[in-house]
């Protein structure tokens, strides 16, 4: 029984020996194989780690290679903007050594200067003493002579101071008064030659008579009629003369007034077209022409005052102003002279910064009074003044209706406008037609009324009668003496004789030395 427990326990002790045995066998090839798997993986970490570290190297050599060439570049940019300033701070380094010498040469300059300065004040001083010493000898050598005393002195210089002053003024008044003069010349005559350049008007001219063609020889005794009763009642209705003779299919009519030559020409014109001519038809037709003639001339006048832009005409003066178509003056249109001083006088004023309007108007209607001037006695210009504030006219366009003849001075810029363009429409060539003998009369007069002054030569009327030449003695008429005879021959001019316009008075004064050397 015990040898049974005891190899009982013997089997189970070998039993759990060779367990033991057995589990340290299997526990250690398991450790074996961890150990072998542990090592396999430190070497492949390893293996890992140095291939990213050389990868990381490279990596950074690369990015440190980079880095550096970005900083060479931003340093060479650097370097040249260094270097760029260094030499503009050369250059500025120079400039300033050059202006520093400059300084330096301009104080010693100045210091020079002052030294000079310095002894020119000290010789001015010295200059200064000796002339009061010589003023102050001077005057007491001159009281001895003269007896006066310093006070006494001082008065006699100071009234021929005062005389020489006076006479010197009174020379700078008369250069003053010449150069105004000289300049309004050259502003007036740029304002006109401006005016006429811009205008370009037509020029007409009406004659005395007027004719009318006849369809055969043989209406000329019916014009006549039965021992000339046709003809006289013809003359008497229309206040005109017909002039019935020899020139073949025509008739004249004969008549100072445009206005009745027209209507009688009108009416021998239908009478002739008609066929019938007795005293009583001749009546008919004398009063249809006139009022036809009624609506002709308002048509005339309203067409006018239309053409330069004025409105607001009394209806009484369109019709005057349509009655001056009818109306000649020298032989100019007195309508056609209206219209042109009306456009002339418009452009002076906007020339001259006035109102165009009202300028316009009082040129147009400048002449009005021509229209009844055979009616009413007295000046056209003072008539037209009437009649123009009778029909509502303001008072600067009466006023230079009335002045524009100067039969009333003028008193405002307008009236003057007035006056020119009036001048400037009837004195242009070609506007006005006169007879050579009647403008060769008009010269003679014009010289024979400057030749009469004392110390006068000769006379010359030139520019067609628009400026008067006079040529005085040298030895009977000083320089001074010429300003007052051309005044007195002007004056003379327009006392004695009637013109359009103006007329220029120009005296000449001149002295010749001649010596010939043989």
């Amino acid at each position: 029984m015990g040898q049974l427990f005891l190899m009982g326990f013997l089997g189970l002790l070998v039993g759990f020996v060779a367990s033991f045995l057995l589990l340290r066998f299997f526990s250690g090839k398991k450790l074996a194989e961890a150990n072998n798997q542990a090592r396999q993986v430190l070497e492949n970490a390893k293996k890992e780690a140095k291939a990213e570290k050389k990868e990381l190297l490279l990596q950074g050599q690369e990015d440190l290679h980079k880095q550096k060439s970005a900083m060479e570049q931003e340093m060479k940019a650097r370097e040249k903007i260094i270097k760029k300033q260094e030499d503009r701070l050369q250059q500025k380094e120079e400039r300033v050594e050059e202006k520093q010498e400059r300084a330096a040469q301009k104080e010693s300059e100045l210091v020079e200067w002052e030294k000079r300065l310095s002894q020119s004040e000290r010789e001015l001083e010295k200059k200064d003493k000796q002339c009061q010493q010589i003023l102050a000898e001077q005057e007491n050598k001159l009281q001895e002579i003269s007896g006066l005393t310093a006070e006494e002195a001082k008065k006699r210089l100071f009234t021929d101071i005062e005389s020489k002053t006076r006479h010197e003024a009174a020379k700078m008044i008369r250069q003053i008064e010449m150069e105004a003069k000289e300049t309004a010349d050259r502003k007036s005559r740029k304002v006109l030659a401006a005016a006429i350049q811009r205008y370009s008007g037509d020029y007409v001219s009406e004659y005395s008579v007027s004719t009318v063609e006849l369809p055969s020889e043989d209406m000329k005794g019916r014009i006549i009629g039965r021992e000339g009763r046709n003809i006289r009642s013809l003359e008497a209705a229309t206040g005109v003369d017909f002039i019935v003779d020899d020139t073949p299919e025509t008739v004249v009519i004969s008549a100072h007034s445009p206005l009745r030559r027209e209507k009688a020409k009108q009416v021998l014109e239908r009478l002739i077209g008609d066929g019938r001519i007795h005293p009583a038809r001749i009546e008919d037709i004398v009063k249809k022409v006139d009022k036809e003639m009624e609506v002709k001339l308002r048509e005339k006048g309203e067409q006018a005052t239309f053409d330069v832009g004025v409105h607001g005409i009394h209806p009484e003066l369109v019709r005057l102003l349509g009655q001056l178509y009818f109306r000649t003056s020298y032989t100019q249109n007195v309508l056609h002279h209206s219209l042109e001083v009306s456009f002339l006088c418009g452009i002076m004023a906007a020339e001259l910064k006035m109102d165009e309007k009202k300028a316009k108007r009082a040129g147009l209607l400048h002449d009005i009074g021509k229209a009844v001037d055979h009616e009413v006695e007295g000046p056209h210009a003072t008539i037209g003044a009437d009649l123009a504030k009778k029909f509502g006219e303001s008072k600067e366009i009466v006023h230079a209706i009335a002045a524009h003849h100067e039969d009333v001075q003028p008193a405002s810029v307008l009236a003057v406008l007035v006056q020119a363009a009036d001048s400037l429409s009837g004195a242009r060539p070609g506007a006005r037609k006169e007879l050579l003998e009647n403008y060769v009369k008009r010269l003679e007069d014009l010289e024979n009324v400057a030749i009469d002054f004392k110390g006068v030569g000769k006379v010359y009327a030139i520019q067609a009668g628009r400026e008067l030449r006079v040529m005085v003695d040298c030895n009977k008429v000083s320089e001074d003496e010429t300003y007052t005879i051309s005044r007195d021959i002007a004056k003379a001019v327009e006392e004695k004789l009637t013109y359009p316009g103006q007329i220029k008075v120009t005296c000449i004064r001149e002295k010749r030395a001649v010596h010939y050397a043989k």
